[in-house]
């Protein structure tokens, strides 16, 4: 909110190059607020198909976790006046890259009532295998 009443007072005053200058501040802060936002639901979206592909089962719960973690990741990464998408495929694939680990290590504490420990339960997947579904997903 600080930001909008500097800009206000930036354009009263004339002060267009400062302006902009704090537009393409608060467009950088808005882009790693949304990235973010899809890095922790992509999390999410993981470790319910890392369990998934472990145990060789689904719950009714990680199925409706996984639809609601897809509808928010294309929610938050849609661009709603000029359409399109703020990531595209590659950078959505390094998020989700990023996350695998994360989600192994949380996945490890449920899959299996948490007998084995991540690096066990990573031996039991194919971590491209999920990656790809889990843009597959994504991008239905």
């Amino acid at each position: 909110m600080e930001e909008l009443l500097e800009l206000r007072q930036f354009l009263e005053q004339g002060k267009i190059h400062e302006a902009l200058l704090l537009v393409d501040e608060l467009e950088e802060m808005s882009l790693s607020d949304k990235i973010n936002k899809i890095d922790s639901y992509g999390v999410i979206l993981l470790i319910h198909l890392i369990k998934q592909k472990a145990e060789k089962r689904s719950t009714r719960s990680w199925d409706v976790s996984i639809e609601n973690t897809v509808r928010e990741i294309n929610k938050i990464n849609k661009r709603r006046k000029s359409g399109g998408f703020y990531l595209n495929q590659a950078e959505l694939i390094d998020i989700l890259q990023q996350g695998y680990q994360v989600a192994l290590k949380r996945a490890a504490l449920e899959a299996f009532e948490g007998r084995y420990e991540a690096q066990e339960l990573a031996e039991m997947l194919d971590q491209q295998e999920t990656l790809a579904e889990a843009l597959e997903l994504i991008q239905q």
